[in-house]
């Protein structure tokens, strides 16, 4: 199915508009876990996605070096990440996530998953059918404009 210009745009704007919505309805949610948002979302990273270098880790959150390097900080003054000698290389180190901040973030990614689902059963059943059967390819969607904004600096096609 090919979708004309004007709706598309008209799409477009209306997931712009819920995504920014519902992000910042779960970051209501998020305050709870007592981080700073940088924070959290830099856990995030650590914890589902693994240890890895400061520099892999200002990469996944789009900030410079050293503001990677405050939010890493930070993260271990409070006990929820660390820094541990990388096996490959002597001169690096990987940060990864402590049991704490483990427990910390998937309390925090419970919590979001909580006041989704309560909006869900919100829904009519029409409604969560669609949302349901929308969300891979939203999944799909977001993986395909990330790359387009990676390969070519965000410009529109």
């Amino acid at each position: 199915m090919t979708v004309d210009k004007g709706e598309a745009r008209a799409t477009a704007r209306a997931l712009n508009t819920g995504a920014i919505h519902l992000l910042r309805a779960l970051r209501r949610a998020d305050r709870l876990s007592g981080l700073t948002p940088a924070r959290l979302s830099a856990l995030s990273v650590l914890v589902f996605g693994g240890p890895c270098s400061l520099g892999r880790l200002a990469r996944a959150e789009d900030v410079a070096g050293p503001t990677m390097t405050r939010i890493v900080d930070g993260l271990e003054a409070a006990g929820l990440a660390r820094r541990t000698p990388h096996p490959d290389s002597a001169r690096s180190v990987l940060i990864c996530a402590t049991d704490d901040g483990t427990a910390l973030m998937h309390g925090a990614a419970d919590r979001r998953l909580d006041l989704i689902v309560e909006g869900l059963h919100r829904l009519s059943v029409d409604q969560t059918t669609r949302v349901v059967a929308a969300a891979p390819d939203l999944v799909e969607l977001a993986t395909v404009v990330r790359e387009a904004a990676d390969g070519d600096g965000g410009e529109p096609a």
